[in-house]
């Protein structure tokens, strides 16, 4: 039968490059000449640490990271930017968690509209993927372009399709 796989992934090579140019592009400015700014990728943990003297810095060094994560082909939506800046003696630090995997709330989301949906396919959630099998594959190209259309706050990538 006919099937494919939902999830939500960041190549860790691309995200890598990606905080690697944002660094040297960010040493480069001038607004940042004599500043101690930093930006680390935690690559274990899947966490970019910030670390600069004010927010209008911090600020500033995430923009520059969305921007090159956007032109390697990241999606914007895949850092966690919930988490607020905190004070640490004269430096200001922030943790930007960047998701992988569906996690079971966008999970459930995800079943739900393909339930809703009346196609005749059968979603399943496996760890943090869905997987959709279906009898044609139109229909479950008619699912990709549902969940295309659809904005449940994380990017979504759908691999694996085989018939």
């Amino acid at each position: 039968m006919p099937s494919f796989d939902i999830v939500s992934k960041v190549d860790p090579q691309t995200l890598d490059n990606a905080i690697n140019v944002a660094k040297k592009e960010i040493l480069n400015r001038y607004d940042f000449r004599d500043s101690k700014s930093t930006i680390e990728l935690d690559k274990k943990e899947n966490v970019i640490n910030l670390v600069s003297e004010n927010s209008m810095r911090i600020n500033a060094m995430i923009d520059a990271i969305l921007t090159r994560m956007v032109k390697q082909g990241i999606d914007g939506k895949s850092l966690d930017m919930s988490e607020e800046e905190y004070a640490s003696g004269s430096m200001i630090k922030k943790n930007l968690k960047v998701r992988t995997g569906l996690d079971k709330e966008v999970s459930k989301k995800v079943v739900k509209l393909i339930k809703d949906s009346k196609a005749k396919v059968t979603p399943a959630i496996m760890d943090d993927m869905v997987r959709v099998t279906g009898k044609k594959i139109d229909d479950l190209q008619e699912i990709i372009g549902l969940l295309r259309r659809e904005d449940l706050g994380i990017p979504l990538q759908f691999t694996n399709m085989k018939s």
